[in-house]
């Protein structure tokens, strides 16, 4: 693991040392919206336990210098993902709707890299990696240029959007990790969220949870 100190002001104009414990990883938080949130449109069961964690990862990563990626659903109102027009799903998350808008719990940092996805009427778009930056810059394409080769990946829902986004990063070649203590799925069919953890972990992901779970990669 690469290991780099760099100075910076601490509370009340302290002078500290700020660790960076990757400069090469960053932190991908999936899809924390209102409609994946408890009486949202398409909810993930206590989906909103996450938040704090994810605050508290997204407030790590800030004093590691770590940059920080957050992404959402963007849907247009007509798109084969919804079951109005052939899809598996209710209407959710659709373009400057509330139901699309983050939590208002969730304490976005304004650094944080935000990514669309799920704006393309033909494709679920469930993987951060179908998406792009405010510049169309893709996913994978911004983390090249930053030197990124290792994601810690918190968010909804554990059995699809995380899962889809953890597979796409691994057959990329990067590193990943799932924050387990800061995800959450829907387990349509019981069992999916281990399963799509299992698979994670096959395909040569990792898992950690816990304070210290930034530091904790072969990277």
């Amino acid at each position: 693991m690469d290991e780099q100190t760099t100075s910076g002001w601490g509370i009340k104009g302290e002078r500290r040392e700020t660790r960076i414990v990757n400069p090469h990883a960053a932190l991908l938080v999936v899809d924390v919206q209102n409609d994946f949130c408890p009486g949202g449109a398409l909810a993930v069961p206590n989906g909103d336990r996450v938040i704090t964690p994810i605050n508290d990862y997204m407030m790590r990563a800030a004093a590691a210098v770590m940059t920080t990626y957050v992404t959402r659903d963007w849907h247009p109102e007509k798109t084969t993902h919804f079951r109005e027009y052939g899809g598996p799903w209710p209407s959710h998350c659709v373009q400057g709707s509330p139901g699309a808008m983050f939590h208002a719990g969730l304490d976005v940092p304004p650094s944080a890299v935000l990514i669309s996805k799920g704006d393309d009427p033909s494709s679920d778009g469930y993987s951060a990696f179908d998406g792009h930056t405010a510049d169309r810059t893709p996913l994978l394409d911004d983390l090249h240029r930053r030197g990124i080769d290792h994601l810690y990946i918190a968010g909804l829902a554990t059995d699809y959007c995380v899962r889809f986004s953890a597979r796409d990063a691994l057959k990329a070649g990067l590193g990943v990790t799932v924050l387990t203590d800061a995800v959450a799925g829907i387990d349509v069919a019981e069992g999916d969220v281990a399963r799509a953890l299992d698979e994670i972990q096959s395909r040569g992901g990792e898992l950690a949870s816990g304070p210290d779970a930034l530091e904790r990669t072969r990277g």
